[in-house]
């Protein structure tokens, strides 16, 4: 499974570093596309208004520094996770099938959006992927557990009883008439 892993990830992070650089070289390209997500986005969250050539920059650029780190198999799962949240508005805005009237671009960018909806599906099992290990939450509540006040007491506990009994083995070998 590791041998898949160390193949997956990379094949699966490669359009991502491809595009995010693409992006990032000729964000004018992809500017025209986003203007409308970004002035929908921006009547809502203010702070988030601004030029689409810079939102198109720093999403390209987010892109390309997740998709290296899933390639590289660095912090996967949040790099997986980033790839993700990207790809969703990214994906809505390039691929707006549902505006088009001519059914063959419509069709065109249907399959596009529907390729990026599978890439969504592959980035979210690679964020649930743990590499065979626990989760982070469950060695929080693993962690926890052990702090609980019986587990603390437990073993100085079994301790001291274990010195007890070797204590009274050793008193009762020394009395007269133990051999």
């Amino acid at each position: 499974m590791a041998a898949l892993r160390k193949l997956a990830r990379p094949l699966l992070a490669a359009p991502f570093v491809s595009g995010g650089l693409q992006t990032l070289r000729r964000p004018e390209a992809v500017a025209e596309a986003a203007q409308p997500l970004v002035r929908a986005v921006g009547e809502r969250v203010p702070s988030l208004a601004g030029d689409p050539l810079h939102v198109v920059r720093i999403t390209g650029a987010v892109q390309a520094a997740a998709a290296l780190l899933l390639a590289t198999g660095r912090v996967p799962r949040v790099a997986a996770l980033t790839l993700a949240a990207t790809l969703v508005p990214t994906s809505l805005a390039a691929h707006a099938f549902w505006t088009v009237e001519d059914p063959e671009e419509r069709a065109r960018q249907r399959a596009r959006f529907l390729a990026d909806l599978s890439a969504v599906g592959g980035l979210l099992i690679a964020a649930a992927d743990t590499h065979g290990k626990p989760s982070l939450a469950h060695r929080v509540r693993h962690a926890l557990d052990q702090r609980h006040p019986v587990h603390a007491v437990r073993r100085p506990v079994k301790a001291a009883l274990a010195r007890t009994a070797d204590r009274a083995r050793a008193v009762a070998s020394a009395l007269p008439g133990s051999r």
